[in-house]
């Protein structure tokens, strides 16, 4: 059996998580509207749970985001392939993610897909050159760190 997967990110505020790493990757942020209604209409929950995001609703502590090519289960709005959810909590980051994200955009790329992710919010945290390995660490605008190599 093969078992399908997401990774979680625990952040403040999903939907600006969503779109810092929707234009990072180029990935899609998901529609769940038709879901959140169907939910509402059943009455699971209810409309504190919800918010409006880009014109339709959202959930208010969770979005995902999912690359544009991988299939999508069409009475939710949720990919079924690459994806990213957003969690929120209440509690900040304190330590170094024990998780991250690499970025492959080559060594030729490298400088500009940086300079392109400090544009989205990004920082730079530390350039590493050692042997075998190039690459820049950084921090997502909430501080979870990924690398771009």
């Amino acid at each position: 059996m093969t078992l399908s997967w997401k990774i979680v990110i625990d952040c403040a505020d999903p939907h600006a998580q969503a779109a810092f790493w929707s234009a990072a990757l180029g990935y899609t942020i998901e529609d769940n509207s038709v879901l959140i209604e169907q939910l509402l209409a059943a009455g699971h929950i209810d409309s504190s749970m919800i918010t409006t995001v880009s014109g339709r609703a959202a959930f208010r502590g969770l979005q995902a985001v999912r690359h544009p090519d991988d299939p999508v289960q069409e009475i939710t709005g949720t990919g079924l392939g690459r994806r990213l959810l957003f969690q929120q909590v209440p509690e900040p980051k304190t330590v170094k993610n024990r998780l991250h994200l690499d970025l492959h955009a080559g060594p030729e790329h490298r400088r500009a897909e940086v300079a392109r992710l400090c544009e989205l919010g990004a920082t730079v945290l530390q350039e590493v050159k050692e042997p075998g390995t190039e690459h820049v660490m950084m921090s997502d605008p909430e501080g979870n760190e990924f690398c771009v190599q």
